[in-house]
């Protein structure tokens, strides 16, 4: 499919806060700033941005402020092909963060602003699960969402159970953030409910090690066995996707993919990032790679087209990955070099 058709195998539905980024230029630090650049972003909104990118019918869940702000956030959804008509606005402010952008050694740092956001205020009796998830084929979810508040873990708990009313595919990138998860509930217990009413897992050993409570190790044989276990405790799951990240310096990157399909192990190869832009929204771009990916191509051509949409998101500024299936197709095939397209 080239850029800007659409996908006729149903559109995907993402769940999710949108955040304002708020950063320095040139690497400075905030003490050095006068001024501060702004991006729209938020893990799940950057999949369905990028998706949209691809010609992916996609709609975004979630509340934005009733405010100049929010309407500049709704603004940049529709900039980006993103269906819109599931965002409610509601009088409380958009969630926002601050980025100060590493370099060499230096690592980035960052600082959020989220607690009574307008997602964290979401209910719900807000979303209309059934209407949205009509003609739908896929909706994604991480576990960011849940960690917001009580209203996000309870309304996405709501989309997951209709999805699997619905046999809606269920993809999880269960990230966790530890200053999340502060309105009392545990962490591993409400992932490991919503895990159970997913079919793909977007992760890897780090991630099942917290919710199996287990120590396998991140070698190619401890992930299989973490894999194999997680599809044991949880018997929806059928695959289990892995970005796996190797840090020179925060300049510096090396990441490939890697896979069990509940039969065998995949890999990619490894792509090299030496002169890393943004890092922000990294895995976001490989999720998005991902979905697309197995909705028009086999396993491992997914997981290149993955791993190869990760790597690019590298390269330019924001928390979106806007490049084209073009683009990625080609680094997928090798294309590394980087040279001028005249």
């Amino acid at each position: 499919m080239m850029q800007g058709e659409t996908s006729e195998t149903g559109k995907i539905v993402t769940f999710g806060e949108v955040l304002m980024r708020l950063s320095p230029s040139d690497n400075r630090k905030l003490l050095q700033a006068n001024h501060l650049d702004f991006f729209f972003g938020g893990t799940e909104m950057n999949v369905a941005a990028s998706l949209a990118h691809m010609g992916v019918e996609v709609e975004h869940v979630t509340n934005v402020s009733n405010d100049i702000v929010g309407e500049a956030a709704v603004a940049t959804l529709r900039k980006y092909g993103i269906g819109i008509s599931a965002v409610k606005k509601v009088n409380f402010p958009l969630g926002l963060y601050f980025l100060e952008v590493g370099s060499a050694m230096r690592s980035s740092q960052v600082a959020y602003n989220r607690l009574n956001s307008s997602f964290a205020n979401i209910d719900p009796q807000q979303v209309d699960w059934e209407k949205i998830l009509e003609k739908c084929s896929l909706l994604h979810w991480s576990g960011i969402s849940p960690g917001v508040s009580e209203g996000a873990y309870e309304t996405l708990k709501a989309g997951l159970e209709r999805a699997g009313q619905k046999g809606v595919m269920v993809t999880a990138d269960p990230a966790y953030r530890s200053n999340l998860w502060k309105y009392g509930r545990s962490s591993r217990e409400i992932l490991s409910g919503l895990i159970a009413l997913s079919t793909i897992f977007i992760g890897g050993v780090n991630e099942i090690n917290e919710l199996l409570e287990t120590e396998y190790t991140s070698d190619e044989a401890g992930f299989i066995a973490a894999s194999k276990a997680l599809l044991k405790k949880f018997p929806k799951i059928t695959k289990v996707f892995d970005k796996v990240r190797t840090s020179v310096d925060a300049s510096w990157q090396k990441v490939y993919g890697r896979a069990w399909n509940g039969n065998a192990f995949l890999s990619t190869s490894q792509l090299e990032i030496t002169s890393v832009v943004d890092r922000i929204g990294t895995g976001d771009a490989f999720a998005a790679g991902l979905l697309y990916g197995l909705q028009h191509f086999n396993e491992q051509e997914a997981l290149n087209f993955a791993n190869a949409a990760c790597a690019l998101k590298h390269t330019h500024m924001g928390d979106v990955n806007l490049v084209s299936v073009e683009e990625i197709q080609e680094v997928a095939q090798g294309k590394t070099d980087g040279r001028i397209k005249r």
